[in-house]
């Protein structure tokens, strides 16, 4: 299987705390091909080292950016119903909730260059199968 480039892109983002108020914070988005349904997404709140590592589905967030996207404990939807300045993405974790404000237009840059690298629809061609089935085999 040829080796394809891992996509990675930086991005300022709000932490939503109320209406009044917000942090900011940074959102590093990558993308594996070898893993061409996931998003790795690190949060770090602007001057710390602390970072919330989350995986999310590229589906999931690219829909999002049309409208109302996902349950549970990921959910995104568009700030405004008929501009793409920002999108809201909303984390549940059970510890509590997380509310952040980010550029749609910046992610819709990351997850067109994504698609470059594997186009949605061909993800199945870069799973590797047999990895993946002797992982399970091996009980992980």
């Amino acid at each position: 299987m040829k080796s394809l480039k891992t996509v990675i892109r930086g991005l300022s983002v709000e932490l939503v705390v109320s209406q009044e108020m917000s942090l900011s914070m940074t959102m590093s988005l990558r993308y594996e091909p070898s893993d061409p349904y996931a998003l790795r997404v690190a949060f770090t709140v602007v001057g710390s080292d602390d970072t919330v590592d989350w995986i999310i589905g590229r589906d999931l967030l690219d829909d999002g950016l049309k409208g109302p996207a996902g349950e549970g404990d990921i959910r995104v939807w568009p700030a405004e119903e008929y501009d793409l300045g920002d999108v809201y993405i909303l984390l549940s974790p059970p510890a509590g909730t997380a509310l952040l404000k980010a550029p749609a237009q910046e992610i819709k840059a990351f997850l067109q260059e994504t698609e470059a690298v594997v186009p949605r629809g061909a993800e199945l061609r870069h799973v590797d199968l047999d990895a993946l089935l002797a992982h399970f085999l091996a009980g992980g």
